[in-house]
């Protein structure tokens, strides 16, 4: 099963998880996955249209995923991790 992996930042829903072992086909897939476990983790990774937040950036297995592909494929043995910029002035 894909591992989601869950930076510091996002670790309030998932009760200080750093990694989620999920069922699922595509990267949406897996953060639904971390959804349906800990509710509350996907708003801080899509927004209200479904779309990656502006400051969340998507890897599967070390390679950058282009923000448009969330819906790519994944296998069981691939790792989804998710980078949380901060941002500030």
């Amino acid at each position: 099963m894909p591992l989601v992996e869950v930076p510091p930042r996002y670790r309030g829903p998932t009760s200080g998880r750093s990694q989620v072992e999920v069922d699922a086909d595509t990267v949406r897939g897996c953060i639904e996955a971390v959804e349906a476990q800990y509710p509350g983790f996907r708003e801080l990774v899509f927004d209200a249209d479904r779309g990656l937040r502006r400051y969340v950036r998507l890897f599967v297995n070390d390679e950058a995923l282009d923000r448009d592909a969330v819906d790519a494929p994944v296998a069981a043995s691939d790792r989804v991790q998710i980078v949380a910029s901060a941002a500030g002035g």
